[in-house]
């Protein structure tokens, strides 16, 4: 697996630089701790995505708790997500 080169420091004011594993596309994200709940915010093109901050802690005691492997999932909007995902 390539090393990740991600700029930014994931402040709202400077975002993490993302990039989508094929190379083809980018996006930003940060934490804004301040939000209600504290979110982890993603923005792609116009779109902006919110997920409870608290989602990373959840997902280390994930892989903690599966061994360091989790299939991430590849639903669409209008699937349903494989059971075990991370997307579920």
């Amino acid at each position: 697996m390539a090393a990740v080169d991600v700029q930014g420091i994931g402040t709202k004011d400077q975002p993490w630089q993302l990039e989508t594993a094929s190379g083809k596309a980018e996006y930003q994200m940060y934490r804004d701790e301040a939000g209600d709940p504290p979110a982890l915010v993603c923005t792609v093109g116009t779109t902006v995505l919110r997920y409870q901050l608290r989602c990373l802690e959840d997902l280390r005691a994930m892989l903690k708790e599966r061994g360091d492997w989790v299939e991430l999932g590849s639903a669409d909007e209008q699937a349903t997500a494989a059971d075990g995902t991370v997307e579920a």
